[in-house]
C-alpha cells in the first residue's frame, strides 16, 4: 500500500479556477475524508487524481511515483488506483463473484482469485458470490464495488460519495463495514462527501474544501472543537457563536462567563460552543434564564431554539426523552470548554447573537441521521 502525496495543486477550466494550491497527505494505510459542499471542487480533484483530467500545477504522488504535474500524466490503466463510485454502477449481466474479478488478469478471472476473501473482508457471506447484482440491496451493491476496488490490490482507494443514495440506517451500517474493510486490507484510502458525520466518523483526518482552497486539515475531534474560523465551525456541524470578551483563560458572552480551550486568542472574540453543551434545567436554577420558543424532534434528539431575557436566540440539543414544550421557561448552564476566535477589526459587536455563516448556508448541505 502507498502514500498519497498532493503538492501545490492547481487547475482551471478556462478563466475559471477550479482547484488553487492544494496540498495534502493521506499516509499509508490510513483514511482521510474530504468534505466540501457541491461545487468546491471535490470531482474535480477526483478527476485528476484518476487521471481523467490534467493539472495545470504542482503535482501528485502516489507510492513514491509521481504520477501528475504540468510535464508528467500518468494514464489511468497506470496509476493503480481502485475506485467506487456513489451508486456502485456493478455490471447488471454479471454475477458478484464476475464483478468482483472484473478487472484482474484474465488467468485470475477465471479461477476467481480471493472471491470468498474479498467478500468476508467487507462482510458478505461467500455463498453472495453467484447471485446478480440486482439481487442485492443498495448497501450490499456498494460493498460488493468495494470488494470489485480492493481485488487488484491498488495502491489507492478513492470512494465518490459512496452512501449517498442509501436511507439513513443503512448509510450507518454500510460504511461502518467499509471502513472495517478498509482497515483490514490496510489500503491508503480517500474518502469525498458533503455529508459532515459521515467525514467525521470516517476519516483518521478530514481535510475541509471550499471554493476550490484546503480550509482546513486536522483530526475530526481537532475539527469539530477547533475550527480555523466561525464560518467553517458553523459548516462543520451546528453552532452557536457569541460575541463576547476572553481574559485569562475565561470569556464573557451572554450565557455568562464561560472556560476556554488552551491557547485561545484574547480580547474581544467570537465564542463557540456547539448545541449539546448547553444544558437545560428547570426555570430558577443557577444559570442563565431563557424562554423555549421551538422545538425540532428527530427522535435520538431535539433541537431547541431558546429567547434569552435580553432577547437573544440561540439553539441547544437535548436527548429526545428530555425535550421540553414550546414555551416553558428553563435555565442554561454551559458543559465544558468553549473555543474562540479574535473578532474581526479587534472588535465584537455588542448584544445579540453573532451569526455566521459561509456564502451558500451550509444548512444545505449538512444531514441528520
Amino acid at each position: 500500500m502507498s502514500e498519497l502525496k498532493i503538492e501545490k495543486l492547481g487547475k482551471r477550466f478556462g478563466a475559471h479556477r477550479v482547484l488553487d494550491d492544494i496540498s495534502l497527505t493521506v499516509e499509508q494505510g490510513s483514511l482521510l475524508a474530504l468534505l466540501g459542499p457541491s461545487g468546491s471542487g471535490k470531482t474535480t480533484l477526483l478527476r485528476l487524481l484518476c487521471g481523467f483530467e490534467r493539472c495545470d500545477e504542482g503535482s501528485i504522488v502516489i507510492g513514491g511515483k509521481l504520477v501528475s504535474s504540468p510535464q508528467v500524466h500518468l494514464p489511468p490503466e497506470k496509476r493503480q488506483i481502485g475506485y467506487v463510485p456513489q451508486e456502485g454502477a456493478l455490471f447488471p449481466h454479471l454475477s458478484v463473484a464476475d464483478n468482483i474479478v472484473f478487472g484482474l488478469p484474465r488467468a485470475e478471472r477465471r479461477e476467481r482469485r480471493r472471491v470468498a476473501e474479498l467478500l468476508d473482508m467487507v462482510g458478505l457471506p461467500a455463498d453472495f458470490a453467484g447471485r446478480a447484482p440486482q439481487q442485492l440491496s443498495g448497501g450490499q451493491q456498494q460493498r460488493v464495488a468495494l470488494a470489485r476496488a480492493l481485488a487488484p490490490k491498488p495502491a489507492l482507494v478513492l470512494l465518490d460519495e459512496p452512501f449517498s443514495a442509501l436511507d439513513a440506517a443503512l448509510r450507518a451500517e454500510t460504511r461502518q463495514a467499509v471502513a472495517d474493510a478498509l482497515a483490514a486490507s490496510g489500503t491508503t484510502a480517500l474518502i469525498v462527501t458533503h455529508d459532515q458525520a459521515e467525514a467525521l466518523t470516517m476519516g483518521r483526518r478530514v481535510a475541509v474544501l471550499w471554493q476550490g482552497r484546503l480550509l482546513q486539515v486536522a483530526a475530526p475531534l481537532t475539527l469539530y472543537q477547533r475550527p480555523a474560523s466561525p464560518e467553517l465551525a458553523d459548516f462543520v456541524g451546528d453552532a452557536v457563536l457569541l460575541p463576547g470578551r476572553a481574559h485569562g483563560g475565561e470569556a464573557q458572552c451572554a450565557l455568562g462567563r464561560l472556560p476556554l480551550l488552551d491557547g485561545m486568542p484574547q480580547g474581544d472574540v467570537t465564542v463557540l460552543l456547539r448545541p449539546e453543551q448547553i444544558r437545560l434545567l428547570p426555570a430558577g436554577d443557577a444559570g442563565v434564564q431563557a424562554r423555549v420558543l421551538d422545538v425540532s424532534f428527530y427522535g435520538h434528539d431535539a433541537s431547541v431554539r431558546l429567547a434569552l431575557d435580553d432577547g437573544s436566540l440561540l439553539a441547544a440539543r437535548v436527548p429526545g426523552h428530555r425535550c421540553p414544550q414550546p414555551g416553558e421557561a428553563v435555565a442554561l448552564q454551559v458543559e465544558g470548554a468553549a473555543a474562540c476566535f479574535a473578532a474581526a477589526g479587534g472588535s465584537s459587536s455588542g448584544g445579540g447573537i453573532a451569526t455566521t455563516r459561509l456564502q451558500h448556508s451550509p444548512a444545505l448541505f449538512r444531514q441528520r441521521e
